[in-house]
Protein backbone atom coordinates (compact mmCIF):
# COMPACT_ATOMS: atom_id res chain seq x y z
CA UNK A 1 0.00 0.00 0.00
CA UNK A 2 1.63 3.18 -1.20
CA UNK A 3 5.06 1.78 -0.44
CA UNK A 4 7.57 5.10 -0.22
CA UNK A 5 4.92 7.52 0.54
CA UNK A 6 4.60 9.13 4.07
CA UNK A 7 1.46 8.38 6.35
CA UNK A 8 -0.07 11.54 8.57
CA UNK A 9 -0.91 9.15 11.88
CA UNK A 10 -3.23 9.81 14.66
CA UNK A 11 -5.09 8.49 17.63
CA UNK A 12 -7.24 9.03 20.50
CA UNK A 13 -6.88 7.68 23.96
CA UNK A 14 -8.10 4.01 24.82
CA UNK A 15 -8.99 0.51 23.61
CA UNK A 16 -11.37 -1.98 22.90
CA UNK A 17 -9.17 -4.62 24.12
CA UNK A 18 -6.79 -5.24 26.94
CA UNK A 19 -3.58 -7.23 25.69
CA UNK A 20 -1.10 -7.34 28.15
CA UNK A 21 1.39 -7.15 25.40
CA UNK A 22 0.19 -3.67 24.30
CA UNK A 23 3.27 -1.95 22.88
CA UNK A 24 1.51 1.32 23.29
CA UNK A 25 -0.35 0.84 26.60
CA UNK A 26 0.31 4.08 28.23
CA UNK A 27 -2.09 5.15 26.01
CA UNK A 28 -4.69 2.80 25.17
CA UNK A 29 -5.17 1.82 28.73
CA UNK A 30 -4.67 5.17 30.15
CA UNK A 31 -7.19 5.97 33.30
CA UNK A 32 -9.90 8.48 32.97
CA UNK A 33 -7.14 10.96 35.02
CA UNK A 34 -4.33 10.65 32.20
CA UNK A 35 -6.95 10.92 29.31
CA UNK A 36 -7.78 14.72 30.40
CA UNK A 37 -3.86 15.27 30.98
CA UNK A 38 -2.96 13.85 27.02
CA UNK A 39 -3.14 14.96 23.57
CA UNK A 40 -4.95 17.92 22.23
CA UNK A 41 -8.07 18.66 20.34
CA UNK A 42 -8.31 18.74 16.72
CA UNK A 43 -10.50 18.91 14.21
CA UNK A 44 -11.13 16.87 11.25
CA UNK A 45 -10.39 19.61 8.70
CA UNK A 46 -7.18 21.00 10.71
CA UNK A 47 -6.08 17.20 10.76
CA UNK A 48 -6.86 16.73 6.81
CA UNK A 49 -5.00 19.75 5.78
CA UNK A 50 -1.61 19.33 8.12
CA UNK A 51 -1.55 15.84 6.33
CA UNK A 52 -2.03 17.49 2.72
CA UNK A 53 0.22 20.37 3.56
CA UNK A 54 3.00 17.91 5.03
CA UNK A 55 3.04 15.98 1.34
CA UNK A 56 1.69 12.96 3.10
CA UNK A 57 -0.67 10.46 0.80
CA UNK A 58 -3.07 9.49 3.11
CA UNK A 59 -4.24 9.49 6.69
CA UNK A 60 -3.53 6.51 9.64
CA UNK A 61 -6.40 6.48 11.80
CA UNK A 62 -3.36 4.15 14.38
CA UNK A 63 -1.21 3.57 17.89
CA UNK A 64 -4.64 2.34 19.90
CA UNK A 65 -7.81 1.24 18.38
CA UNK A 66 -9.94 3.61 15.61
CA UNK A 67 -12.71 2.30 16.16
CA UNK A 68 -13.13 3.98 19.52
CA UNK A 69 -12.77 6.98 17.98
CA UNK A 70 -15.04 5.86 14.91
CA UNK A 71 -17.30 8.79 14.46
CA UNK A 72 -13.91 11.17 14.41
CA UNK A 73 -11.98 8.85 12.09
CA UNK A 74 -15.16 8.71 9.53
CA UNK A 75 -16.12 12.39 10.06
CA UNK A 76 -11.97 13.10 8.97
CA UNK A 77 -11.71 10.19 6.55
CA UNK A 78 -14.29 12.00 4.41
CA UNK A 79 -12.44 14.98 4.46
CA UNK A 80 -9.49 13.41 3.56
CA UNK A 81 -11.14 11.66 0.07
CA UNK A 82 -11.84 15.35 -0.77
CA UNK A 83 -8.30 16.28 -0.75
CA UNK A 84 -7.13 12.91 -2.74
CA UNK A 85 -5.59 11.87 0.67
CA UNK A 86 -6.17 8.08 1.63
CA UNK A 87 -7.19 6.92 4.88
CA UNK A 88 -5.87 3.47 6.71
CA UNK A 89 -7.11 1.79 9.47
CA UNK A 90 -4.36 -0.17 12.28
CA UNK A 91 -6.75 -2.38 13.91
CA UNK A 92 -7.27 -5.04 16.06
CA UNK A 93 -10.33 -6.32 14.09
CA UNK A 94 -13.25 -5.19 16.48
CA UNK A 95 -16.24 -3.62 14.68
CA UNK A 96 -19.28 -4.74 13.40
CA UNK A 97 -20.14 -5.47 9.72
CA UNK A 98 -22.41 -1.72 10.23
CA UNK A 99 -19.39 0.35 11.02
CA UNK A 100 -17.55 -0.90 8.34
CA UNK A 101 -20.65 -0.74 5.83
CA UNK A 102 -20.42 3.10 6.62
CA UNK A 103 -16.93 4.12 6.66
CA UNK A 104 -16.00 1.94 3.51
CA UNK A 105 -16.53 4.41 1.10
CA UNK A 106 -13.75 6.22 2.48
CA UNK A 107 -11.83 3.48 3.52
CA UNK A 108 -8.29 1.95 1.56
CA UNK A 109 -6.92 0.02 3.46
CA UNK A 110 -6.88 -1.86 6.49
CA UNK A 111 -3.75 -3.68 8.31
CA UNK A 112 -5.59 -5.61 10.91
CA UNK A 113 -3.97 -7.71 13.45
CA UNK A 114 -4.33 -11.39 13.54
CA UNK A 115 -2.93 -12.59 17.07
CA UNK A 116 -3.63 -16.00 17.04
CA UNK A 117 -6.30 -18.29 15.76
CA UNK A 118 -6.72 -19.70 19.35
CA UNK A 119 -9.78 -18.51 21.34
CA UNK A 120 -8.00 -19.39 24.55
CA UNK A 121 -5.31 -16.44 23.82
CA UNK A 122 -7.79 -14.29 23.10
CA UNK A 123 -9.79 -14.65 26.19
CA UNK A 124 -6.52 -14.77 28.22
CA UNK A 125 -4.14 -12.32 26.58
CA UNK A 126 -6.43 -9.51 24.96
CA UNK A 127 -10.33 -9.97 26.94
CA UNK A 128 -11.86 -10.57 23.64
CA UNK A 129 -12.69 -13.76 21.63
CA UNK A 130 -10.99 -15.04 18.10
CA UNK A 131 -14.55 -14.98 16.10
CA UNK A 132 -15.76 -11.37 15.90
CA UNK A 133 -12.06 -10.28 14.46
CA UNK A 134 -11.75 -13.61 11.68
CA UNK A 135 -15.18 -11.92 10.95
CA UNK A 136 -13.98 -8.66 10.33
CA UNK A 137 -11.09 -10.13 8.42
CA UNK A 138 -13.55 -11.65 5.82
CA UNK A 139 -15.80 -8.38 6.19
CA UNK A 140 -12.88 -5.87 5.33
CA UNK A 141 -11.88 -7.89 2.26
CA UNK A 142 -15.54 -8.32 0.89
CA UNK A 143 -16.12 -4.52 0.75
CA UNK A 144 -13.05 -3.99 -1.26
CA UNK A 145 -10.81 -2.69 1.17
CA UNK A 146 -6.77 -3.36 0.81
CA UNK A 147 -5.95 -5.90 3.54
CA UNK A 148 -3.04 -6.47 5.28
CA UNK A 149 -2.48 -9.19 8.37
CA UNK A 150 0.09 -8.43 11.02
CA UNK A 151 1.05 -11.32 13.78
CA UNK A 152 3.34 -10.60 16.69
CA UNK A 153 4.71 -13.71 17.43
CA UNK A 154 5.01 -14.03 21.21
CA UNK A 155 7.63 -16.90 22.16
CA UNK A 156 5.61 -19.57 24.33
CA UNK A 157 2.35 -18.25 23.22
CA UNK A 158 1.41 -18.42 19.77
CA UNK A 159 4.83 -19.21 18.09
CA UNK A 160 3.79 -23.01 17.46
CA UNK A 161 4.45 -23.97 13.79
CA UNK A 162 0.99 -25.50 14.11
CA UNK A 163 -0.73 -22.39 15.01
CA UNK A 164 1.21 -20.52 12.59
CA UNK A 165 -0.30 -22.95 9.42
CA UNK A 166 -3.43 -21.97 10.78
CA UNK A 167 -3.10 -18.35 10.77
CA UNK A 168 -1.29 -18.63 7.20
CA UNK A 169 -4.32 -21.11 5.80
CA UNK A 170 -6.72 -18.52 7.33
CA UNK A 171 -5.06 -15.82 4.97
CA UNK A 172 -4.67 -17.81 2.31
CA UNK A 173 -8.16 -18.85 1.88
CA UNK A 174 -9.30 -15.43 1.81
CA UNK A 175 -6.63 -14.29 -0.79
CA UNK A 176 -3.01 -15.86 -1.49
CA UNK A 177 -2.06 -12.33 -2.43
CA UNK A 178 -3.09 -10.55 1.14
CA UNK A 179 0.98 -9.72 3.07
CA UNK A 180 0.87 -11.51 6.29
CA UNK A 181 3.43 -9.55 8.68
CA UNK A 182 5.15 -11.43 11.20
CA UNK A 183 6.47 -9.30 13.73
CA UNK A 184 9.27 -9.53 16.43
CA UNK A 185 7.95 -9.07 20.30
CA UNK A 186 9.79 -7.69 22.70
CA UNK A 187 8.99 -7.75 26.68
CA UNK A 188 6.64 -5.19 27.81
CA UNK A 189 3.40 -3.80 29.57
CA UNK A 190 1.94 -6.93 31.80
CA UNK A 191 4.63 -9.66 29.43
CA UNK A 192 7.97 -8.31 30.84
CA UNK A 193 8.97 -11.95 31.60
CA UNK A 194 8.84 -13.44 28.52
CA UNK A 195 11.72 -13.31 25.68
CA UNK A 196 11.95 -11.49 22.59
CA UNK A 197 11.15 -13.12 19.81
CA UNK A 198 14.28 -14.93 17.79
CA UNK A 199 14.94 -14.62 14.28
CA UNK A 200 14.91 -17.61 13.56
CA UNK A 201 11.13 -17.50 14.90
CA UNK A 202 10.53 -15.49 12.14
CA UNK A 203 12.31 -17.04 9.78
CA UNK A 204 9.99 -20.12 10.30
CA UNK A 205 6.95 -18.44 10.01
CA UNK A 206 8.49 -17.10 6.58
CA UNK A 207 9.03 -20.44 5.64
CA UNK A 208 5.38 -21.88 6.78
CA UNK A 209 3.52 -19.05 5.00
CA UNK A 210 5.21 -19.37 1.76
CA UNK A 211 4.53 -23.33 2.23
CA UNK A 212 0.75 -23.05 2.67
CA UNK A 213 0.54 -20.56 -0.57
CA UNK A 214 0.94 -17.18 0.58
CA UNK A 215 3.06 -14.61 -1.69
CA UNK A 216 3.84 -12.15 0.15
CA UNK A 217 5.38 -12.32 3.32
CA UNK A 218 7.37 -9.46 5.82
CA UNK A 219 9.43 -9.60 8.96
CA UNK A 220 9.14 -7.28 11.57
CA UNK A 221 10.63 -5.56 14.10
CA UNK A 222 13.50 -7.47 13.10
CA UNK A 223 15.75 -5.67 10.76
CA UNK A 224 15.31 -7.86 7.86
CA UNK A 225 13.03 -9.76 5.79
CA UNK A 226 11.12 -6.43 4.49
CA UNK A 227 11.81 -6.55 1.12
CA UNK A 228 9.01 -7.63 -1.69
CA UNK A 229 9.75 -10.22 -4.55
CA UNK A 230 7.73 -10.79 -7.77
CA UNK A 231 6.23 -14.70 -6.32
CA UNK A 232 6.76 -15.89 -9.81
CA UNK A 233 10.57 -14.90 -10.20
CA UNK A 234 11.54 -13.80 -7.37
CA UNK A 235 12.77 -10.66 -8.78
CA UNK A 236 13.92 -8.11 -5.76
CA UNK A 237 10.87 -5.45 -6.60
CA UNK A 238 11.23 -2.99 -3.55
CA UNK A 239 13.84 -2.75 -1.23
CA UNK A 240 13.10 -1.43 2.24
CA UNK A 241 15.24 -0.63 5.00
CA UNK A 242 13.55 0.29 8.23
CA UNK A 243 10.45 3.02 7.52
CA UNK A 244 12.66 3.61 3.76
CA UNK A 245 12.18 2.33 0.62
CA UNK A 246 15.75 2.24 -1.10
CA UNK A 247 14.22 0.98 -4.22
CA UNK A 248 11.23 0.55 -6.14
CA UNK A 249 11.37 -1.75 -9.48
CA UNK A 250 7.28 -1.96 -10.60
CA UNK A 251 6.49 -0.86 -13.81
CA UNK A 252 2.57 -0.11 -13.88
CA UNK A 253 2.02 -3.07 -11.29
CA UNK A 254 3.84 -5.35 -12.51
CA UNK A 255 7.22 -6.99 -12.13
CA UNK A 256 10.02 -5.47 -14.94
CA UNK A 257 11.71 -8.75 -15.52
CA UNK A 258 8.23 -11.41 -15.71
CA UNK A 259 5.39 -9.10 -16.15
CA UNK A 260 3.70 -10.52 -13.25
CA UNK A 261 0.77 -7.95 -11.90
CA UNK A 262 1.76 -7.30 -8.54
CA UNK A 263 -1.69 -6.30 -6.40
CA UNK A 264 -1.24 -3.60 -4.33
CA UNK A 265 -2.47 0.45 -3.88
CA UNK A 266 -0.52 3.65 -5.65
CA UNK A 267 2.38 0.58 -5.63
CA UNK A 268 4.48 1.76 -8.99
CA UNK A 269 8.32 3.08 -8.55
CA UNK A 270 8.34 3.96 -12.38
CA UNK A 271 5.72 4.75 -14.18
CA UNK A 272 5.96 4.12 -18.25
CA UNK A 273 4.81 6.92 -20.92
CA UNK A 274 1.68 5.41 -22.82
Amino acid sequence: FQPGSYSYSIATMGCNLKCKHCQNWDISQASREQIASIGYEVEPEEIVKKAYDTGCKSIAYTYTEPTIFFEYAYDTAKIAHRYGLKNVFVTNGYISREALEMIAPFLDAANIDLKSMSDSFYRKICNAKLQPVLESIKNYYELGIWIEVTTLIIPGYNDDPKELEKIASFIKNIDPDTPWHVTAFYPTYKLLDVPSTSIFTLRKAVSIGKKIGLRYIYQGNIGEGEDTFCPNCEEKLIIRKGFHVIENNIINSRCPVCKTLIPGVDIDGVMEEK
